[in-house]
């Protein structure tokens, strides 16, 4: 089989799942860059991967990567112009829409009869295109404007895996070491982190908060720390080079994930798990109803900082359910969410599609099972309680 991996930049995040389709298929897969990289981003220290074999770029060659594109037996078509697969659509040759969430805010009348028509343009019922949600979300999103409907599954981000010996790996950790990861942006809401390290101290713990990144709500951080008096607990680090941040996460006991609806996926948070973190995730990012369960982490409302405060308190006060979760949340990435079993699962499901039999009993959960439709308000009506 030959396959087509279109986006608009690659990255860290898509290498390991095109590596494990390259030792796949050899040359019978690449992946096509569809934008040349800017400034800012090779600043921020994107990779341009430029002795990667299975990597074309479109605007350097055109016409091979569009032939590429028309002959391949499946196209997964992520951050890039539905036009590259126009033909392919309407010829109804297989292809998956990669996405995450498309309606983050409450859209105006006008926005949304725009989707439906173009999404009703681009993504025809009675054709050979499937969805692969990079977010819980992403299924409703398109569902309620009457897209992809039966023809979701669940997808994401699948970073690098590391493998570790992880009894080792969980009892090295300090378990009152908390780490937070991100761009300080008000989407990511890392105020969270600070109001809750405010109520730690306030009730006497020990503990220690590495707060990793750096953005526009830098300086609201700094204040917050001085307001509280915390700059004993809590250290920034600034920006650092992610094979350094897993070093953090290792040495963590407790991982917060705070981002909203607008948080697409949050490939950190498979990192941490990988890490073995004992993981407290806001219900609003998109890669928590998949990632998360009652076994391997806890979730808490999008901005319930009593709620996220009660759960950190809980896991400080009770290390051995730290060394549980935090098991139990490395054997999820690396038994099912990991981009070894990510490849395996698009190719099964693949040929199930082209051989024209029902894909949904393949997989019961994790890559390539049927992503059902996940309202922005589920957790309010299944909210958990820590133990």
């Amino acid at each position: 089989m030959r396959f087509v991996f279109l986006s608009n930049f690659f990255n860290q995040h898509q290498k390991p799942f095109s590596d494990a389709m390259y030792d796949i298929w050899g040359d019978d897969y690449c992946f096509i860059e569809t934008v040349k990289m800017d400034e800012e981003r090779a600043a921020l220290g994107w990779e341009n991967y430029e002795n990667t074999q299975y990597l074309l770029r479109y605007h350097e060659q055109p016409v091979e990567c569009q032939k590429r594109i028309e002959s391949a037996d499946v196209v997964i078509c992520g951050s890039a112009p539905a036009e590259l697969v126009k033909n392919r659509v309407k010829s109804n040759k297989l292809v998956f829409r990669y996405a995450e969430r498309q309606i983050r805010k409450k859209p105006s009348l006008i926005r949304l009869l725009f989707w439906y028509f173009k999404w009703h343009r681009e993504y025809p019922k009675n054709k050979s295109i499937y969805l692969l949600c990079a977010s819980a979300y992403t299924s409703e999103d398109y569902a309620k404007l009457g897209v992809f409907k039966d023809k979701a599954y669940k997808w994401g981000y699948f970073p690098e895996k590391y493998s570790y010996d992880v009894s080792s790996l969980i009892s090295s950790k300090d378990p009152t070491n908390i780490v937070w990861v991100g761009r300080f942006l008000e989407l990511k809401r890392p105020l969270d982190a600070v109001e809750v390290a405010a109520m730690l101290k306030n009730e006497g713990f020990r503990f220690s908060v590495t707060m990793i990144g750096s953005g526009e709500e830098e300086h609201l951080i700094r204040d917050a720390i001085s307001r509280y008096d915390l700059d004993n607990e809590i250290t920034l680090t600034g920006a650092v080079p992610h094979t350094e941040v897993r070093r953090y996460m290792e040495r963590a006991g407790i991982f917060l994930f705070t981002s909203d609806f607008q948080e697409g996926w949050g490939a950190v948070m498979n990192e941490a798990m990988n890490a073995g973190c004992a993981v407290v995730a806001s219900h609003a990012a998109g890669s928590t109803p998949y990632l998360i369960s009652s076994d391997n982490g806890y979730i808490y409302r999008c901005g319930d900082i009593n709620r996220l405060f009660f759960i950190v308190k809980a896991l400080l006060q009770s290390p051995k359910r730290q060394c549980e979760i935090g098991k139990n949340a490395y054997n999820t990435i690396a038994a099912e969410w990991n981009s070894d079993v990510a490849a395996k699962r698009l190719i099964e499901l693949s040929r199930c599609l082209m051989d024209g039999k029902d894909p949904k009993k393949l997989f019961s959960a994790g890559p390539c099972s049927v992503a059902e439709r996940i309202k922005d308000d589920w957790f309010d009506k299944t909210a958990e309680t820590a133990d």
